[in-house]
């Protein structure tokens, strides 16, 4: 199953209803046991979902909206496992991925999920020319350290995906860890003119959320977001968020370029 969504203007978020917010923006539902879910957003193209084997390998899909026989005909792919360990076959090939663990898939490839208690999120963009796959051991990145404790802010940034070291074509993606005692990702936040950013927030207690910021600044909107939620965040929009508990959150993008410092900073005063 796949949900479409389109592109939408930033001054209809300034009126807009949560309800709306949500349906726009917010990606829920993404893993079911036995099931691959996704949401094609008319944003950069992008595809993300979940896959959840319970037992069972599970293909990934060709969907209808991609116009084409095989999911990665023309495009590239992050994983991470999100749950407990499971597998992935590459073309036949098996690739053991742990809580946070990632993968990059080339342009070209097919895929299968397995693993009883695994659950995959993945990221599909377009891409012109086929990369290697290669995996990603969360505890061999080596993290960049962010914050501050008086600012509540304190992270680790796991760079998987960043447009150095690993090749892709236009594929950035890694997992952000917040410390404990800390609350803010993104903060100050900023704005990725050329490039469509989603997170997705997970390893939330079943009672704790987070308070995810949209919009342009000076127009600001939010999002209640729960364990393995997601957020659609346009070139347009800020992206910033508070936890009510410990989270982490995988971020991917993709757009005109692939570079990673590729941003506008937003200051405080503006929002």
């Amino acid at each position: 199953m796949i949900q479409v969504r389109y592109s939408t203007s930033p001054a209809s978020v300034e009126t807009a209803r949560a309800a709306e917010l949500r349906e726009n923006f917010l990606l829920e539902d993404l893993f079911r046991p036995g099931e691959v879910h996704g949401v094609y957003t008319h944003d950069d193209r992008m595809v993300v979902g979940g896959a959840v084997p319970d037992g069972e390998p599970l293909d990934l899909p060709a969907w209808e909206v991609l116009g084409t026989t095989a999911h990665l005909e023309r495009r590239e792919l992050g994983i991470i496992n999100v749950a407990e360990t499971g597998h992935v076959l590459v073309d036949g090939e098996k690739f053991e991925l742990g809580h946070l663990d990632g993968l990059y898939v080339g342009r070209g490839c097919e895929v299968s999920f397995a693993g009883e208690d695994a659950a995959f999120y993945f990221v599909s963009v377009p891409a012109g020319t086929t990369y290697p796959t290669t995996v990603l051991k969360h505890d061999e990145v080596e993290p960049v350290a962010i914050g501050s404790d008086a600012g509540a802010s304190v992270r680790n940034l796991y760079r998987y995906a960043w447009g150095q070291e690993l090749q892709t074509y236009g594929l950035q993606f890694g997992v952000t860890v917040i410390a404990d005692g800390s609350v803010w990702n993104t903060m100050p936040p900023h704005l990725h003119d050329r490039r469509t950013e989603v997170y997705l927030y997970v390893d939330l207690d079943e009672q704790d959320r987070v308070f995810h910021f949209l919009g342009r600044p000076g127009a600001t909107r939010h999002l209640v977001v729960g364990d393995r939620q997601g957020v659609i965040s346009p070139p347009w929009s800020i992206h910033s968020g508070a936890g009510t508990g410990s989270y982490a959150f995988i971020w991917a993008m993709t757009g005109e370029n692939n570079v990673y410092t590729d941003l506008a900073a937003v200051d405080l005063e503006t929002l």
